[in-house]
């Protein structure tokens, strides 16, 4: 296994964010709110004015308390970056969220697993939105194509009066892997919950992902919406969940999978609840297959049928 200073862990990481789609300077700059994680050490830490961050490092990765100040508006994104550079590597997070009444944040973070032969990152997160708080979460993972690694995301989400969370989780770089996704809302009277999930697999990638929204507060929304693309002999399992249990309160589960390859396997299972007459919720999946047309036409233009087929699908889920 190779051995890295923190020097060049640091490096590295900065080297494969940038990779991601992530910009360097964010992660170099005083100015900006982040956090750097490499394995179980803790390779950098800043925040600004209304964020707190602290960590403590574990045996097997890092604790992270993450504090939103009551009333803070936090105008640039706060940068994290988890990552494990080496072949073969175990990291756990386990994340606190407490954004208190009346703040603002955007959080954008990059999971970096460039090298994984026999990787596991798992992350258990308990995450706590005020009344009239908002809270942006952009997720993108960014894999190498040796498939060897388990990517096990867990989370909990209490959203006050009026709260407002948006989680995005994108993985269509590199092989999947493993993927098994576990996260839950419970909402409050006039909160607004929206949890997206852009999955790109192929080869022998295992996708399972497990989201349910639990609708509790007089007029609390939801939107469960995932666009999975599969491909040779990935299989995947899609389950949305949604409960209506307040007046007014109203939900949609929206899943669509697209198989292109005869041994890839889809399956999507949506699930909705009410038990108040004036709940309303709705749900609608479809499974099929890439057009083969935009297929022809993209391989009219100098294109091999995977570059042709890696075109559409990144358009797909942009």
């Amino acid at each position: 296994m190779i051995s890295y200073s923190i020097e060049k862990e640091y490096q590295g990481l900065v080297d494969a964010y940038e990779k991601a789609g992530g910009d360097r300077s964010t992660l170099l700059s005083k100015e900006v709110a982040k956090l750097v994680i490499h394995e179980n050490k803790v390779l950098g830490v800043d925040g600004v004015n209304g964020i707190q961050i602290e960590t403590k490092e574990t045996e097997t990765g890092v604790n992270i308390y993450f504090l939103v100040e009551e009333g803070a508006k936090i105008l640039r994104p706060v940068h994290l970056c988890f990552g494990i550079l080496p072949q073969e590597g175990l990291q756990e997070i386990i994340l606190k969220v407490d954004a208190q009444d009346n703040s603002e944040v955007s959080v954008i973070a990059h999971c970096i697993f460039p090298n994984a032969v026999k990787v596991i990152h798992k992350m258990d997160a308990d995450i706590e939105i005020g009344n009239n708080a908002k809270f942006d979460y952009k997720e993108t993972h960014y894999h190498g194509d040796f498939g060897g690694i388990e990517v096990i995301p867990k989370a909990k989400i209490t959203l006050g009066e009026m709260a407002q969370y948006e989680n995005t989780f994108r993985l269509i770089q590199g092989s999947v892997g493993t993927l098994d996704f576990d996260f839950e809302v419970f909402s409050g009277a006039r909160s607004v919950a929206e949890l997206i999930a852009k999955v790109y697999s192929k080869k022998d990638d295992v996708i399972k992902i497990v989201e349910k929204v639990h609708l509790n507060g007089n007029g609390a929304r939801s939107l469960i919406k995932t666009r999975i693309v599969l491909r040779d002999r990935a299989r995947a399992e899609v389950i949305g969940e949604t409960y209506g249990n307040a007046p007014y309160t109203r939900g949609h589960v929206d899943c669509i999978e697209l198989v292109n390859g005869e041994q890839a396997v889809a399956k999507a299972i949506p699930i909705v609840s009410v038990t108040d007459e004036k709940a309303k919720v709705t749900h609608e999946a479809a499974i099929g297959s890439i057009d083969k047309r935009q297929v022809e036409t993209l391989m009219t233009r100098g294109l091999d049928e995977n570059q042709a087929v890696d075109v559409i699908v990144k358009g797909i889920l942009r």
